[in-house]
């Protein structure tokens, strides 16, 4: 899969796509693809909580590992895919699309700015698993 240019990327391997100040939340491809089947997706978040950048806010566990998953922005949560409740697995189908995690109301958009475009992405991802 080719890394989507409109996001933005997190060393935690965490994505952002814009749209406007909401801010959709998901895992990359990487990370799906380390992981493995995934099995079980724990958001420990309702709406209307407020996240801060670098905030744990669920797990997600497969059948290799349990990994933590950590906000890119702060904001306010506006949604949760609760679909991801029963069917997991969406995150390995498609990461970058039904597998998102959470949309927020982001509360300081220059925090965009410390995030990965597309390219430094796909250059850290390949320094890391080498």
């Amino acid at each position: 899969m080719t890394t989507p240019q409109d996001l933005r990327f997190t060393r935690d391997h965490e994505w952002v796509r814009l749209n406007g100040k909401i801010a959709t939340i998901g895992i990359t491809d990487f990370a799906q693809k380390q992981l493995g089947d995934i099995v079980f997706v724990d958001l420990m978040l309702k709406v209307g909580d407020l996240m801060e950048a670098q905030q744990e806010f669920g797990t997600i566990e497969s059948v290799k590992a349990v990994s933590e998953i950590f906000s890119p922005l702060s904001g306010k949560v506006t949604e949760l895919n609760e679909q991801l409740h029963d069917a997991p697995e969406t995150l390995n189908e498609d990461p970058y699309g039904g597998g998102w995690l959470v949309k927020i109301t982001v509360s300081d958009s220059k925090e965009v700015d410390s995030l990965f475009k597309a390219d430094a992405y796909d250059a850290y991802c390949h320094a890391e698993s080498d």
